[in-house]
């Protein structure tokens, strides 16, 4: 049983209320201009990550806000180097000019999906976080080759699993679109969240049992009812005994 769990979302993306759901989490993913963000969302989501005491983290992805970074695009290690490199700068100059101190980096979206499986993608990921900061950690799919790549490359990294997303039975995120892929009741990815944290595993859409490691769990903010949804997933782990810290911080 764990003594503790970190709550991430993702945000800044401009399409909820991060300041309805910042309460309830211990980390934010703030999105850097590749997928969604720009200076004004950047800046106005770092100070409520400030004023709530939420750590704050970068969320680079592909460069396509047209398809909101989940449509994966063939672009080379070097070409992945780059945009991950550019958008951790962009969003660290601001939070240095906030005061405030990023703690970890997760791709976004289609990047997240594809580091998970592509050895050659994660390690670009990887040593170009490595290389801009090696204190911050590194949130991967949990058991994913990302988490692999980050710990080959002295990365202290998170094994992130989801509150309100499907699995198959490899331990892997259905694809958005399929059946069960996002979990819509609330009770049921409750009783999702709980099986994960507590028993470090979850039920596949094959009915199988698929053994995951929980550091850091994620709820996505772009879903109408993130702050409703946090609210609940927080009160469910609190009543568990469970304490909410960004992984960050300790």
């Amino acid at each position: 049983m764990h003594a503790r769990i970190d709550f991430n979302c993702d945000l800044g993306e401009g399409c909820g209320d991060d300041a309805a759901i910042l309460p309830h989490v211990s980390s934010a993913n703030v999105a850097c201009g590749g997928h969604a963000g720009d200076e004004d969302t950047m800046r106005a989501t770092l100070r409520l990550c400030r004023q709530f005491g939420v750590a704050a983290g970068a969320h680079p992805s592909f460069e396509d806000p047209e398809h909101f970074g989940r449509r994966a695009l063939a672009v080379a290690q070097d070409e992945v180097a780059r945009m991950v490199r550019t958008q951790m700068q962009r969003l660290d100059d601001i939070a240095r000019e906030e005061g405030v101190r990023l703690t970890h980096v997760k791709p976004h979206g289609a990047l997240y999906n594809l580091a998970a499986e592509d050895r050659a993608v994660a390690d670009a990921i990887a040593s170009t976080v490595a290389q801009f900061d090696p204190s911050l950690v590194l949130f991967g799919l949990s058991g994913s080759a990302l988490t692999e790549a980050g710990q080959h490359h002295g990365l202290r990294v998170a094994h992130e699993v989801f509150a309100e997303r499907g699995y198959d039975a490899r331990g892997r995120l259905l694809p958005r679109g399929t059946p069960g892929a996002v979990i819509e009741s609330l009770d049921q990815a409750i009783a999702q969240v709980r099986r994960l944290v507590l028993q470090g595993e979850v039920v596949a859409s094959d009915g199988s049992i698929v053994q995951l490691q929980a550091d850091t769990l994620c709820l996505h903010g772009d879903r109408s009812d993130a702050a409703e949804f946090a609210r609940a997933v927080r009160d469910a782990l609190q009543a568990d005994g469970i304490a909410i810290a960004a992984i960050g911080a300790q």
